[in-house]
């Protein structure tokens, strides 16, 4: 938009009328779609304002109904409370079953008059799988020689056998592909529930939301603001300033005809009166 102001100066200085008339219109053109995209930066800074107040007063006011609360409906902390410890409760549970069929059946020798348990295990024994909670549901740690819930199925697997057609192991082992494949199911759903859970329940309660908008209104609310506030105050000066040099243009070229149409008409004017002498 310089370089058309630019040229169209030149353009008028030179009396060159027709390329400035086409200058004027594309001039024109570009006026409106600037103003257009200014009026879109506008919207743009008084949504992104408005959004950041609503997520601030949203953060700092958690029992007051705002317009988040229709959008973000949130969970009780007590219910989120009851849900984590149940499914606190259900992992540990699933650990307790694994080892069970581990101790009681894995790493038991049972004669082949047992058919139930017996599988012909041999072999070093399984290893149990670590409970991450104790009785009281708080953090226990891994004790020595137990398989943590991340990486208890890559151990396990060293420890399955290949069977015979009648389900027994053929080879060293303590573990069939069909007992090893359960256990992974329940490891599955432990791990998912051990990991995942908390963070389930930040999302019911709204703390990962309300932790995410004041990190977004602390780090970005500021200079979203501030920059679109540029863009289009910069935007509208712009605009203006090349309105403004339109008009000047059409004036100017209009006075510049005028000019010459003077000068013609004064010595159209001394030409008659010289004739009329001499005659």
């Amino acid at each position: 938009m310089l370089l058309l102001t630019f040229l169209g100066f030149l353009f008028s200085i030179f009396g060159m009328q027709f390329l400035v008339y086409i200058l004027v219109i594309v001039g024109w053109i570009l006026v409106a779609g600037t103003f257009i995209l200014c009026g879109t930066f506008l919207l743009l800074h008084n949504v992104a304002g408005d959004t950041c107040v609503a997520m601030d007063h949203w953060v700092h006011n958690p029992t007051a109904h705002t317009a988040l609360d229709d959008i973000l409906p949130c969970v009780d902390q007590a219910t989120t409370q009851d849900t984590l410890i149940k499914s606190k409760e259900i992992t540990s549970q699933l650990v307790e079953v694994v080892n069970q069929v581990i101790t009681n059946v894995s790493n038991l020798n049972f004669s082949p008059n047992f058919k139930p348990m017996y599988i012909n295990q041999s072999g070093p024994l399984v290893p149990i799988l670590c409970n991450p909670f104790y009785a009281d549901l708080t953090i226990r740690p891994c004790s020595a020689g137990e398989v943590d819930l991340t990486n208890a199925t890559q151990v396990w697997s060293s420890y399955v056998c290949q069977v015979s057609p009648t389900g027994i192991c053929a080879t060293t082992g303590r573990l069939t592909p069909a007992f090893f494949s359960q256990m992974s199911a329940a490891i599955n759903v432990s791990y998912g529930l051990n990991n995942y859970a908390p963070f389930l329940m930040e999302l019911g309660d709204c703390t990962f939301a309300r932790e995410t908008f004041s990190d977004i209104y602390k780090d970005h609310c500021p200079g979203l603001r501030r920059y679109s506030r540029w863009i289009y105050i910069g935007l509208v000066m712009v605009s203006t300033a090349v309105m403004l040099s339109l008009i000047f243009w059409v004036i100017y070229g209009r006075e510049r005809r005028h000019r010459v149409y003077s000068k013609q008409l004064v010595s159209e004017s001394a030409q008659g009166s010289e004739r009329a002498k001499n005659s």
